[in-house]
This record gives C-alpha cells, sequence and structure tokens, in this order.
C-alpha cells in the first residue's frame, strides 16, 4: 500500500515537471488527465488523474506508464493483492445474502485502476474533486492514505467519510445493488476539496466480466420481493449508461 502511494506520487510530480518543461505525457493504455483548469456541469474540477486497464494482469502490464521506473512492478503488486482482498469481501457478502458461496468467483475481476491526485485549492467552494456519482461496479475499493475529503450522500445530506491511515473504504456499486436485488445499495458519493491538504487515493474498480449477464441472484427473487431489474450484459450496462466514458473508449482503443 505504501510502495503503491508512493510510486503513484512519483507520477504525478513527474506530470507536474513534464508541464513545467512544456512536454505532453505520451500515454500507451492509460489516461492521463489534468482537470485543475475544467469545468464540468457547471463545476469547477481540480484534480489530476491516471487510469488505466488491469485485467488480464499480464497483457496489461506493459501498456501502463514506464516512469518512474518501478510502476509497472509495484502497481502489479498491489492489483494481485486487492484482487485477493475482494474476492475475500465478495465470500463474506455471500454469505450475508444467503448465496452461494463462490458465486462471484468466475465473475469478478479488478478490470480498472483510477488515481487521483487533489493539490491544494486556493478557493474549494469554487470546486469539487470529483462531481458526485454512482460507481458502476460490483465493488470499488479504495485506498486514501490518511487524507480527508471523499463525502457519501446519506438522508439527502452530504456526510464526511473519514480517512483512517492503513484502513480501505469499500463501495457498494451499482453491479452488487442489482445482483442483491437492491437490498445493498450503491452509495452515492463525491470529493471535496482542500485549501491546505493534498489528497491522493487510489480506486480500484471490481467489475463483472464484460459477457457476463447481470440480473438479482434468483435466490433473491420471490412473489413478495419480484425483481427490480432487466437482465444486461455488463458490458451493454457500460455502453448504455456511459459508465466510464471517454476513459474507457481511450483504452479500449489503445488494447485493440
Amino acid at each position: 500500500m505504501a510502495d503503491a502511494m508512493n510510486v503513484l506520487k512519483e507520477f504525478f510530480d513527474m506530470q507536474a515537471e513534464d508541464t513545467k518543461s512544456g512536454t505532453v505525457p505520451q500515454s500507451k493504455g492509460y489516461i492521463y488527465t489534468n482537470s485543475t483548469d475544467y469545468a464540468k456541469d457547471g463545476v469547477h474540477l481540480w484534480r489530476e488523474n491516471i487510469k488505466h486497464t488491469c485485467h488480464p494482469l499480464e497483457e496489461c502490464i506493459h501498456l501502463w506508464p514506464d516512469k518512474p521506473t518501478r510502476y509497472q512492478e509495484v502497481i502489479a503488486a498491489y492489483i494481485v493483492e486487492i484482487q485477493k482482498l475482494s474476492s475475500r469481501i465478495l465470500e463474506i457478502i455471500c454469505e450475508g445474502l444467503g448465496l452461494k458461496q463462490g458465486y462471484f468467483k468466475d465473475t469478478s475481476e479488478v478490470q480498472l485502476l483510477s488515481s487521483n491526485f487533489y493539490p491544494p485549492c486556493p478557493d474549494p467552494s469554487l470546486t469539487l474533486g470529483i462531481l458526485p456519482h454512482y460507481d458502476p461496479s460490483l465493488l470499488t475499493i479504495l485506498y486514501q492514505g490518511g487524507a480527508t475529503g471523499l463525502q457519501v450522500m446519506k438522508d439527502n445530506q452530504w456526510v464526511n467519510v473519514g480517512a483512517i491511515p492503513n484502513a480501505f473504504v469499500v463501495n457498494i456499486g451499482n453491479q452488487l445493488e442489482i445482483i442483491s436485488n437492491k437490498k445493498l445499495k450503491s452509495v452515492k458519493h463525491r470529493v471535496v476539496t482542500r485549501t491546505h491538504e493534498t489528497r491522493l487515493s487510489i480506486a480500484t474498480f471490481v467489475n463483472p466480466s464484460p459477457d457476463c449477464v447481470i440480473e438479482p441472484a434468483k435466490i433473491l427473487v420471490s412473489e413478495q420481493e419480484p425483481s427490480l431489474y432487466t437482465a444486461s450484459q455488463y458490458k451493454d450496462y457500460v455502453r448504455r449508461n456511459n459508465a466510464f466514458g471517454e476513459y474507457t473508449a481511450a483504452i479500449q482503443n489503445a488494447l485493440r
């Protein structure tokens, strides 16, 4: 965890130096964006971001940044451990929902990493780090070090999420809401900026495989509790909802 945070900090520091020198980073299978002077839906965003695919891992690694030199090795090791962690969490969720063990074994993979760097903002009242949204994943496993800024919507109010060092925030995503027939609910969340605090986070998206059909688990559907969702392949869901926007399209093109 510490190595992953350190190597990503090095990456964002390098992008800052490249910007100063007037050079433009050349990406292969990853997307780097700087949104500190960008407005979306009338809101100014304040972050830098790197996003890339992670599955199949052995086919993706060489498309990741080759600078810093340790990036590929360190992040690959991190993804392997996140896959183990996500499998354990999903097994516990299976037990809680009454699903058979291994229900998610062949349909969940760490598909995407998205790391965000939020520099201190002169006027946080004018910006957001990330706009309010729901994750289109099964799970999102977020490591945010000790930095605050994440908020979730609860009872129509934004609530701060604490930042506990060496702990993960685990978000229920839209696909798990569907499979649980809304017994588990996807959480609406956003990131706010800070005047003096820098925030660096690593989000890993645990998604169904693209051809997997997502629908409420049959054991959770009955006459008393009918299905609340229509079956759909995950790739069709992503396409229909533009779930990852231009990032996914660009990365998919790079992988072809």
